[in-house]
């Protein structure tokens, strides 16, 4: 005699192996995105707050063939001081001036036109970073 096996209605005597583990997947899957974005959302928070000095480029102006300017916005704590990096780039995007421009003043918005003095005729003036003093 064999033994012949019926199938059991879906759903008849609760949840199967698969349903089982694909809700363990789910409840797995999801502790980890909240897990993840929460530590991202840690990082980015700590940048933005972390920085003591932070700057924004105006605007620029070619004024000849040796010489660009650029208007700065700096924003820092009253008393942090630091500097920011401003380069000028020719027309094939290489480097013709860099210049570290320094922010100390006692206060915490600071606009300032910055010049740099170009190797060759400047096309675009861009800011690099701004850096607190330790």
């Amino acid at each position: 005699m064999t033994a012949v096996r019926e199938a059991v209605p879906d759903g008849r005597y609760g949840r199967s192996r698969d349903e089982r583990a694909d809700r363990g997947l789910k409840i797995t899957g999801s502790v980890l995105g909240v897990l993840f974005l929460t530590v991202i959302g840690w990082f980015g928070y700590d940048y933005v707050a972390g920085q003591d000095l932070s700057a924004e480029l105006i605007k620029s102006t070619v004024v000849s063939d040796s010489r660009a300017e650029a208007h700065l916005e700096v924003r820092k704590e009253r008393d942090a001081e630091g500097y920011c990096t401003v380069r000028a780039l020719s027309r094939d995007g290489g480097e013709v001036a860099r210049k570290d421009f320094r922010f100390d003043e006692p206060s915490e918005r600071i606009d300032r036109v910055v010049a740099l003095r170009t190797t060759s005729r400047a096309t675009a003036v861009e800011l690099m970073t701004c850096t607190a003093d330790g």
